[in-house]
């Protein structure tokens, strides 16, 4: 059986890999964007389980591209978990009206991962 895909887009070395790592630990396929103008179309194509996207990029706009993604039918069931770092609250407000599934801080999410996942993947 495949292994399921998480696509990630994260700038900053540290946090991101670290983050690939503990997917690949959770059994996860990771295939990684350094741009988010090529979310879409990597979404469309390679049909992940769920999208990561660091809020804090500088390569783009995340919620312009979290509400490309909702707004598109082929990619708006698709989960997304947005983060950043603790000085950023605002691009958490604007990732959720954007159409986050889930929005959290980066400490979090490399220290409660499987957590959010499970919350991330919960159906209704």
């Amino acid at each position: 059986m495949t292994k399921p895909l998480a696509l990630v887009v994260y700038e900053n070395l540290l946090p991101g890999s670290q983050l690939i790592n503990r997917l690949q630990d959770l059994g996860y396929r990771v295939q990684t964007l350094a741009c988010l103008g090529d979310i879409g179309g990597q979404a469309v194509q390679e049909k992940p389980l769920l999208i990561i996207i660091d809020l804090s990029s500088s390569a783009g706009d995340p919620c312009a591209a979290i509400r490309e993604l909702k707004a598109n039918a082929a990619t708006a069931h698709i989960p997304i978990l947005a983060f950043s770092g603790p000085k950023h609250v605002s691009l958490h407000t604007a990732a959720h009206e954007a159409g986050a599934t889930l929005v959290a801080n980066e400490a979090a999410v490399l220290a409660q991962l499987p957590e959010l996942l499970e919350q991330l993947l919960h159906v209704d």
